[in-house]
C-alpha cells in the first residue's frame, strides 16, 4: 500500500486513452508505465531511472503516468479490463495478481530474468510475485508492517520502552493522551491504513493454516476473525486514535496521519516499511525524522498466531501480456544493485536487492529487514492476499466497525458474503 501522494490524475487522463505503447516501422519501441510516486524524490527516482534506461537502450521510450495511490488499483484495473492498460505498472501481488494472471494480463517473467537479478534478489521475494512457479512481477522492496512511533514524544509522556504486549500499548496510549498529543494517528479516509489494525489483531489470534486456509478456500469460519474483531473494538473504545480519524488520509499533507507523525502531533502510527519516506516529505524541513522509531505488532495472549509473525508485501512491478520485449528489459534494469541503492535512498524504505541492502545504514529499518527476516511466517497485506472484491470489503467493514456502525461478527459476515459472491 505504499505512496507519496499528492497529484489525482483524472480518470480520463488515464483510461480515456491508449494506455499501452508498442513498436513503430523503424523499430522505435515506446512503453508506458504507471507508478505511484507523484511528489518529491519518489517522483524523481522514477524520472532519472527511466532517462537512465533510455540512455543505455537507444530507440526505447517510456511514458511515465504518476498515480495517486488511491486511485491506482481501480483505474489499473479498468485499464487491463478494456485491453488498455499499460505496459508496465506497480504490483501488489496476492489475490489481485491472481486475478490478472487468470484474466492472461501478466507477461510470464519467468524465462526473462537476468542471472544477477535472480542471484542479488531472494527466491522467496520472487515468490512472493510468482502463481504456480511462473514470476510475474519483478520485486523492487520489502515493505513489512508495524508501529512507527516518535521517541520525543514516547519519552516526554514517560514511556521507556516499547510496548511488546497489548496491555503495554494500552498504558502507551494512556500516557501519551495524557501528555496532550494524540496516542495514535490513523488515516481512516482510506480504509486500508484502518484496516491494517484488523489485518494485524488476525495475525495474532489465528494461526498460519488459518489464515492460508481463508485465502484458499475463501472461507472465514474460524473463530479467530471474529475474535480479532473484538481486540479491535476493545482497542477502539480506549480511545486511541486522532481526533477525526474517520475523516483524515493517510499520506496526503500535513493533516493526514503520516504527516500527525512528522510534525510531532501523534506518538504512534501502524504502517508499512515505506512510512519513513512518505513522513520525511511530510516534515517541516522536508527532512527524515531523526527521533523516528519501530516496533513489531505487540503479541496478544491466547491467541493462535505466532507473536513474531509480519504481514507485509514485497511490491513489484509487472509487465502486461502484449507489452514489447523491452518491458522485461526494463523489469530487469530495476532489479540491479545500483538502481535498488537509489531506490532506497528516495524512497527510505529496504530494497530487495540483498547488495543495495548493505546501503541501509537507517537503525529503525535495520530493525525492520532483521524482524521480517527472523519472522517464523509472513503474509501480505490481507486485501492483496484475499483479492480487490473481498480486500475492498473488508476494508470497508472495519472502518464501519471503528465508526461504531457494525460488530466484530457483521464484519465477518459481510467479508464471507463478499468471499461467496467470488
Amino acid at each position: 500500500m505504499s505512496a507519496s501522494a499528492v497529484v489525482i490524475v483524472s480518470a480520463a487522463a488515464l483510461v480515456g486513452c491508449s494506455a499501452g505503447g508498442g513498436e513503430d516501422a523503424d523499430g522505435n519501441v515506446t512503453l508506458s508505465f504507471w507508478h505511484n510516486s507523484t511528489t518529491g524524490a519518489g517522483q524523481e527516482f522514477w524520472e532519472t531511472t527511466v532517462a537512465d534506461f533510455e540512455a543505455a537502450n537507444e530507440g526505447v521510450t517510456i511514458d511515465i503516468q504518476s498515480v495517486q495511490n488511491e486511485e491506482l488499483d481501480g483505474k489499473l484495473q479498468t485499464a487491463l479490463n478494456s485491453g488498455d492498460g499499460p505496459d508496465v505498472f506497480l504490483q501488489r501481488g496476492g489475490g489481485k495478481m491472481a486475478a490478472m494472471v487468470a484474466a492472461e494480463q501478466l507477461m510470464d517473467l519467468t524465462d526473462e530474468l537476468d542471472d544477477t537479478v535472480t542471484t542479488e534478489i531472494a527466491p522467496g521475494s520472487f515468490e512472493a510475485n510468482s502463481l504456480e512457479g511462473k514470476v510475474y512481477a519483478m520485486p523492487v522492496a520489502v515493505l513489512p508492517g508495524g508501529v512507527f512511533y516518535n521517541q520525543d514524544l514516547f519519552e516526554a509522556a514517560g514511556i521507556d520502552a516499547e510496548p511488546t504486549t497489548i496491555d503495554e500499548l494500552d498504558e502507551a496510549v494512556t500516557k501519551l493522551k495524557d501528555s496532550g498529543v494524540a496516542p495514535v494517528a490513523l488515516g481512516a479516509k482510506d480504509a486500508w491504513p484502518a484496516a491494517h489494525w484488523y489485518y494485524f489483531f488476525a495475525l495474532r489470534e489465528c494461526s498460519s493454516d488459518a489464515i492460508a486456509a481463508a485465502a484458499s478456500d475463501r472461507s472465514f469460519e474460524d473463530d479467530c476473525w471474529v475474535r480479532a474483531g473484538e481486540d479491535l473494538q476493545d482497542f477502539a473504545d480506549t480511545e486511541p486514535f486522532n481526533q477525526g480519524f474517520l475523516t483524515t488520509a493517510a499520506q496526503q499533507g500535513a493533516g493526514s496521519s503520516a504527516g500527525l507523525i512528522a510534525n510531532k502531533q501523534a506518538g504512534m502510527e501502524l504502517m508499512g516499511a515505506w512510512n519513513p519516506g512518505v513522513i520525511s516529505e511530510l516534515t517541516p524541513n522536508q527532512e527524515p525524522l531523526t527521533d523516528l522509531g519501530w516496533f513489531p505488532f505487540p503479541s496478544i495472549d491466547g491467541g493462535d498466531g505466532d507473536a513474531g509473525a509480519i504481514l507485509g508485501g514485497v511490491d513489484g512491478y509487472s509487465c502486461s501480456a502484449q507489452a514489447p520485449d523491452a518491458c522485461a528489459d526494463f523489469l530487469n534494469y530495476i532489479g540491479t544493485s545500483d538502481v535498488q541503492e537509489a531506490y532506497y535512498a528516495a524512497f527510505a524504505a529496504p530494497p530487495v536487492n540483498t547488495v543495495a541492502q548493505a546501503a541501509v545504514t537507517d537503525p529503525t529499518l535495520q530493525k525492520i529487514l532483521e524482524t521480517y527476516n527472523e519472522a517464523p511466517f509472513v503474509s501480505q497485506w490481507l486485501d492483496t492476499v484475499y483479492g480487490q472484491n473481498v480486500g475492498n470489503a473488508l476494508n470497508v467493514s472495519v472502518v464501519d466497525l471503528l465508526a461504531g456502525n457494525s460488530g466484530p461478527e457483521d464484519l465477518v459476515t459481510a467479508v464471507d458474503d463478499a468471499a461467496k459472491k467470488g
